[in-house]
């Protein structure tokens, strides 16, 4: 695996982490575009 595939991940895992926590402390908005960067980072997965 690369360096460049590992730091996506990472990128993807943290923002998937911080938008659950600020799903559960009650910010919808934010956790939802935690959830969108996580989701644009993922597409440098493939």
């Amino acid at each position: 695996m690369s360096l460049q595939r590992i730091s996506w991940l990472v990128t993807v895992v943290g923002f998937l982490g911080a938008a659950v926590v600020l799903l559960i402390s009650g910010y919808q908005g934010y956790a939802a575009v935690s959830a969108a960067v996580a989701g644009s980072a993922a597409i440098n997965l493939r």
